[in-house]
């Protein structure tokens, strides 16, 4: 039998982004002269659908479609993300230089949300197969079996960094990848000197994009005070860029944090949504959350979220086999990153990436792929008996 607590927790954290889609996006319906119900209504027909999928997946016998689901959306979506430059505007239209979405009947479908869940099961299905857990094969072994999946990941990296302008995307599939090595059975060398490999190519991809580079400053302009005091006055004016790049996305962030207090404004009440932060119903809707509901409306919405994460993982460890032990953990492992990444460019830790909240954060694409992803989970947990004692 699936995971029953795993599917409601889903489905709240999917009935909370409903609400919120309703309650944060007051100023972006009057921006756009479109209906006060019209992202609710949009996002309440992929709610809905998600938990359709959701549910149906979990009903599916794992040993029959796993795989052939997971291929197909590794594939599948692979294709679309190489054809999409090629395709005509009417049908991707370049949104900032980046062709990143496929019109669909009035909707926007954005492939590398699903490429992400293909890629974490193609990842699974090979490691299980090739890399084995704990095995000892020496560093250059290691690096001789790692360089098919470099050569797949680099492929994709160029596509979504340089042809979607989507670098955040990498960094969550970098880090998934690299977490994923690790649980494969990868040594602690092999896993830092990949990471070394990972970090130079991020900073490569910053520097060959000058609003990559604008970025950073936006961040450093925020962050520098608290983080220059900590160097002598003469190497601190070195590093200190003007004030007037300052971030102003990520001071009304944080005005609407503080707004907030502990117990929040009240839904609806909050005023940071109205024209201080673009669209907070997407990449900024935790700090909605933070203004309306407050410092408790945050801790249940990480509650919620590290609750599912755990139903995720104990699947992995409940598991005899090794490719749904690593499909699993690379699902729980993508969804953390997703949501750490968005947490701390909206607090002003680090800059801002475009990455949404899973579930969460107002998307059809988005919730959709997150959503096949856990019912593929789910239909893996009845391989997997959830009450016996862990492996680990």
């Amino acid at each position: 039998m699936a995971d029953r607590k795993l599917f409601a927790l889903v489905s709240t954290l999917i009935g909370m982004s409903i609400i919120l889609s309703y309650s944060l996006s007051t100023y972006t319906t009057l921006l756009f002269g479109v209906s006060e119900f019209h992202f609710v209504m949009r996002q309440s027909v992929f709610g809905l659908m998600s938990i359709t999928v959701i549910w149906i997946l979990a009903q599916l016998d794992p040993d029959k479609y796993l795989t052939p689901i997971g291929f197909l959306l590794f594939l599948g979506s692979a294709s679309l993300m190489i054809a999409m430059p090629f395709l005509p505007e009417s049908i991707v239209p370049a949104v900032g230089g980046a062709k990143r979405w496929i019109k669909v009947a009035g909707f926007s479908l954005a492939p590398v949300e699903f490429f992400k869940i293909g890629f974490v099961y193609f990842l699974a299905w090979s490691f299980s197969r090739k890399l084995g857990h704990h095995a000892n094969m020496g560093l250059v072994n290691e690096f001789k079996r790692f360089f098919p999946y470099a050569l797949v990941f680099v492929v994709a990296m160029f596509v979504i960094a340089f042809v979607q302008s989507d670098l955040g995307q990498v960094v969550v599939l970098g880090l998934t990848l690299l977490f994923m090595l690790m649980f494969a059975g990868s040594s602690f060398r092999f896993f830092f000197s990949i990471l070394s490999a990972v970090l130079t190519f991020f900073i490569f991809f910053i520097l060959t994009a000058e609003h990559r580079v604008l970025r950073i400053k936006s961040w450093w302009a925020l962050a520098q005070n608290s983080v220059l005091e900590l160097f002598p006055a003469s190497i601190a004016e070195q590093l200190r860029v003007p004030t007037e790049v300052e971030p102003y996305q990520i001071g009304h962030s944080l005005n609407a944090i503080h707004n907030g207090g502990f117990f929040g404004t009240g839904i609806a009440n909050g005023t940071f949504k109205l024209g201080f932060l673009s669209e907070v119903h997407t990449d900024f809707i935790l700090a909605g959350v933070a203004e309306e509901f407050g410092f408790f409306g945050v801790f249940f919405v990480v509650f919620i979220f590290m609750w599912m994460l755990q139903r995720i993982f104990k699947v992995a460890n409940r598991t005899d086999d090794d490719s749904i032990y690593l499909f699993s953990i690379g699902i729980g492992v993508l969804l953390s990153f997703a949501f750490l990444v968005n947490a701390y460019g909206i607090s002003g830790i680090t800059p801002i990436k475009g990455i949404s909240v899973p579930f969460l954060s107002y998307g059809g694409s988005a919730i959709l792929a997150a959503s096949i992803g856990v019912g593929m989970v789910l239909m893996a947990s009845k391989k997997a008996d959830m009450d016996k004692r862990g492996k680990y």
